[in-house]
């Protein structure tokens, strides 16, 4: 996921731009159901990363018209009431070099963010959980995955957690960006809550623990009938990988899919069309052969989000007349 292009918004200003920037059909189909011709197009909410009110991440959806999320954990929790994080985002990173000194202070001021979140989360009721999907069901909204990202630093009692969190905002399937090493530490938890795992694939094809070719979701996979995939098209074709082919291959172990374009050859994120992501032709397979795989919308190239993902779902809607 590319965090560049950001654009963060006031709540103030919120309403004012749905209104603004949305096709005045697609605001009306804001109490629609997002499934066109058999396939249900959803959102992942990253997409909505600079709103900066989880709230309002759900107007957003609804004023789209979308009918089915992919939720990121943090953006649960904030809903949850999870302690804010500080200002400066992910270590206060700004331009140029960091001195050794500055590192430290980023690695401390991020431990201490991990210790305050994960002594919150042994504090919450699950019950918040079941209070978030009911503010998405208030807007027409499944919240059919959580997105619980991982790497080598996620302990036993955080995978454990994800999957409490998972079952208490009654999602399908958790989705997961990571590692090999880590999906295989997983693998128990998985079998145990008898719960599908979605790995995200990126197109990091020269790091063998990366999830990013057919081969790394196959050793996946392995591990557990649980294992699936989240497979990111995206970065599945800039990876040089034909998605078309895969999906035909795999679509029983495909958990669901992130829609977006870029070029081959690790190209850019680009506007839908512009790029080299056969978009159209997977969700025509979809249609075809009734694949019941949600198709997440993944927003990373720059704009207004509202409007971007609105154009997103038009989209979609015309590759599947």
């Amino acid at each position: 996921m590319d965090t560049s292009e950001r654009i963060l918004y006031s709540r103030r200003d919120f309403g004012t731009m749905v209104l603004a920037g949305l096709p005045l059909s697609l605001a009306m189909a804001a109490r629609g159901n997002s499934t066109f011709h058999g396939v249900l197009i959803g959102a992942q909410t990253y997409s909505f990363r600079t709103i900066p009110d989880a709230e309002d991440i759900i107007k957003a959806m609804q004023q789209i018209g979308l009918s089915e999320a992919e939720l990121m954990s943090n953006h649960a929790e904030a809903l949850a009431g999870a302690p804010a994080a500080p200002p400066g985002g992910r270590g206060g990173r700004g331009r140029g070099e960091t001195t050794p000194e500055q590192q430290a202070e980023i690695r401390q001021a991020q431990q201490a963010r991990t210790d305050e979140m994960r002594k919150w989360r042994q504090s919450i009721s699950m019950d918040k959980y079941k209070d978030v999907r009911k503010k998405f069901a208030a807007a027409g909204v499944d919240v059919r995955f959580l997105c619980y990202n991982m790497n080598q630093n996620t302990t036993d009692d955080d995978i454990e957690y994800a999957f409490q969190m998972a079952k208490a905002l009654g999602a399908h399937a958790i989705t997961t960006s990571t590692q090999l090493t880590v999906a295989k530490k997983v693998a128990p938890f998985a079998d145990k809550h008898k719960m599908m795992v979605g790995y995200h694939g990126h197109s990091n094809v020269k790091d063998p623990n990366e999830f990013a070719t057919p081969e790394s979701f196959a050793t996946a996979m392995s591990y557990s009938k649980y294992h699936g995939v989240n497979l990111d098209i995206g970065h599945f074709t800039a990876a040089n990988f034909d998605a078309v082919a895969y999906v035909k291959e795999h679509h029983d172990r495909i958990t669901n899919l992130h829609l977006k374009d870029r070029k081959k050859d690790q190209g850019d994120n680009v506007p839908w069309g512009q790029g080299d992501t056969p978009i159209k032709e997977v969700l025509q397979l979809l249609k075809r052969n009734r694949y019941k795989i949600p198709a997440n919308i993944e927003f990373e190239y720059a704009g207004d989000p509202i409007v971007e993902v609105a154009k997103c779902v038009e989209y979609c809607k015309q590759a599947l007349a």
